[in-house]
């Protein structure tokens, strides 16, 4: 059985590039998980009380090496749960989401929770107070406990039509993309500056020629997310750099880059 919405009628559609999109690449979902993970300390955690119903808590959380750490109480529902049943997962939510909640970013990490113990106890306590330095007034309470979610599966949701799934591996190995948290400032300029070059990018290395209107709503160590409009309608398409780059210094020179390349082509 094929799943799919049905036939919308006259619902929107999204015009498809007309040329080949130069340069696609993007994070894959372990990175996007991690760099998601690392954006916020508040998600959902979805535990099994002992009768075996699902049980959602808000809770806050460190990250030591990409692992959730979660500082819980036995005197809390979720706590006790945690003891009974170590199947656990968390959902977590962009922490600036657009104004259609569904066309947000969040990502489900699924595991088994367990007591960390020597080394790993001192560094897991030192990662969840790193990230919630509110929990230095009760971490060391006796009904405390810190848990490491052992992420065994992850899935990654981007808005509309964008997810995937990583395994444990791929995510364990992944690291936190270092330009999309901070890129904030650097997407204004270029959307307030620089719209011809975003424009000509859209239509030279973004598969649009078409294109009346570029904005960049995106920025990440591959490349730029650009929102698209064509006399065909809003679409959105990605312009990627000539390499990866690795801090938010470097985004300067690789936007230039672009527009050079762009210049070229239209040339």
């Amino acid at each position: 059985m094929t799943l799919d919405h049905g036939d919308p009628g006259d619902a929107p559609t999204v015009p498809p590039p007309l040329t080949a999109v130069a340069d696609p690449a993007r994070p894959s979902a372990a990175e996007e998980a991690r760099t998601l993970a690392a954006s916020t300390n508040v998600a959902t955690l979805a535990s099994l009380t002992s009768d075996g119903d699902p049980w959602a808590s808000f809770i806050t959380y460190g990250l030591l090496d990409g692992a959730p750490v979660l500082c819980v109480s036995r005197m809390a529902e979720h706590g006790r749960n945690l003891a009974h049943d170590p199947r656990a997962s968390l959902a977590i939510v962009t922490p600036d989401p657009p104004k259609d909640p569904l066309a947000s970013t969040r990502i489900t990490l699924a595991g088994v929770v367990e007591r960390p113990v020597g080394d790993e106890l001192a560094a897991a306590r030192e990662a969840h107070l790193a990230a919630v330095p509110a929990a230095k007034i009760y971490i060391d309470f006796s009904d405390f406990s810190l848990w490491v979610l052992r992420v065994q599966r992850v899935r990654w949701v981007g808005g509309y039509g964008r997810m995937d799934s990583a395994t444990a591996e791929d995510y364990n190995a992944a690291t936190a993309d270092p330009i999309s948290p901070v890129a904030g400032g650097a997407i204004t300029h270029l959307n307030d500056d620089h719209a011809d070059s975003l424009l000509a990018m859209a239509q030279v290395l973004g598969g649009f020629p078409d294109a009346t209107v570029a904005t960049c709503f995106g920025a990440d160590r591959y490349g730029l997310d650009l929102d698209v409009t064509t006399p065909r309608g809003f679409a959105v398409t990605r312009v990627g750099y000539a390499a990866p780059i690795s801090a938010i210094g470097e985004l300067r020179a690789a936007t230039v880059e672009l527009a050079r390349r762009s210049r070229i082509s239209n040339g």
